[in-house]
């Protein structure tokens, strides 16, 4: 079957963030994001050679997700009062919560989902000459849920 779709545009990506046990029914909306990085699993490899093989046989082992998802923000008042709320949001959970974050991609039927702790304080950014001021929050990774229904941002 072809595609028929020549592929979508970064354009309108939006990041929300929500606490829950099992996935949540609202997220907040971030603002002002500039780039999320890939979360991706990267599978080990196992030797299962033996003696009479010329070449090396491997199966798929462990999936190691990556350890962290680097998220740059435009870096304002009104923005670091966003990511305070997170901070705040995270420190406030219950045992067994975890912070989900969403990401909806327009075009696609589903939105990404991933498990993550925000840093533990808001780091300084570098500063530039002649450059938007941007700061990236390294979001550590904890579990790679995949697509999912979409959630509507609150």
């Amino acid at each position: 079957m072809a595609v028929n779709e020549m592929g979508l545009s970064t354009l309108g990506i939006t990041l929300g963030y929500a606490i829950g046990t099992t996935k949540p029914s609202s997220f907040t909306q971030l603002d002002r994001i500039v780039s999320i990085g890939e979360f991706s699993i990267q599978n080990e490899t196992i030797d299962v050679s033996c003696l009479e093989d010329l070449t090396s046989k491997f199966v798929r082992g462990r999936g190691t997700i990556s350890d962290t998802i680097p998220v740059v923000v435009n870096w304002t008042d009104e923005v670091e009062a966003q990511w305070e709320a997170v901070l705040s949001a995270f420190a406030g959970k219950e045992p067994g919560q975890a912070m989900w974050w969403e990401v909806i991609v327009p075009g696609m039927t589903k939105a990404a989902f991933f498990k993550a702790q925000p840093p533990t304080a808001l780091p300084v950014p570098s500063m530039e000459q002649n450059v938007a001021f941007t700061n990236t929050m390294n979001l550590v990774a904890e579990d790679l849920i995949g697509w999912d229904t979409k959630v509507a941002f609150s």
